[in-house]
């Protein structure tokens, strides 16, 4: 979250500078974010409802599942588990603290912490709303040749484990910005969500349109995210105390 910053108001004491305070880590934000996150969401809605209606088109990705499962090899199998495990719901969070902590104690920037942790578990947010509103059936896995990690249930649209993927992407390279990392850390964040989304195929528990959804479920909770932080972020973090939101740097 580095790169433009927003005025932010103080009451800053005596062993305080109102200087010390004047910065707050801005969100890169699309000009309509509003009017973008809700098209994004509508595209979601639209693509699942239409999956949901056209059976033809889920027998047709179960094609794609089942020809994966009878190709699995060892070492792609072994990849696909560990991100099965790895981009879960306990080792993800787990993931999230982690950071959001070294990023707390390294740079002592409570709001950069903060901002990490909910943009990288928007992802997981957006993908459970989806799911309650589709409620697509999980591929059978009697149907899977060589089913790795069998689950069933109307939660398969879109996939939680690819929305975690592209927010936490999102949320590295916001850490980032503005370094010569942020280039890498890009690059690095869509190759982690390209595999994610390979492996909950290869693994045989969503369909094709399911990870597609993803991207777009993730990226929609970003775009509204990054709006509403903005906007109200830096209000709640003015009524902190000074020694919690000022950064290390700044002292």
């Amino acid at each position: 979250m580095n790169g433009p910053t927003r005025a932010h108001k103080t009451t800053a004491g005596p062993r305080t500078t109102a200087a010390a305070r004047t910065q707050f880590p801005v969100l890169p934000q699309a000009r309509h974010w509003l009017l973008l996150g809700a098209l994004l969401c509508a595209a979601v809605v639209a693509l699942g409802f239409t999956v949901q209606l056209l059976p033809g088109d889920t027998a047709a990705e179960l094609h794609v599942d089942q020809d994966l499962s009878t190709h699995h090899v060892a070492v792609l199998t072994a990849v696909a588990m560990g991100i099965n495990l790895l981009f879960g719901p306990v080792a993800g969070l787990g993931l999230i603290a982690v950071i959001a902590v070294v990023v707390l104690l390294v740079r002592r920037d409570l709001a950069k912490a903060v901002a990490f942790g909910v943009v990288a578990c928007s992802g997981w947010v957006a993908s459970e709303v989806f799911k309650l509103i589709v409620a697509r059936q999980r591929p059978n896995p009697a149907l899977l040749f060589d089913p790795l990690a069998p689950e069933t249930g109307s939660n398969s649209f879109p996939s939680g484990h690819v929305s975690f993927a592209v927010a936490l992407a999102f949320a590295l390279y916001f850490l980032a910005r503005g370094t010569r990392w942020s280039k890498l850390v890009a690059a690095a964040g869509a190759v982690m969500a390209v595999t994610v989304a390979w492996s909950r195929l290869y693994v045989g528990v969503h369909y094709p349109t399911d990870v597609v959804a993803s991207f777009l479920a993730a990226s929609a909770a970003v775009v509204l995210l990054a709006g509403l932080w903005n906007r109200f972020a830096p209000r709640i973090f003015d009524r902190l105390p000074a020694a919690l939101t000022t950064p290390s740097s700044r002292r």
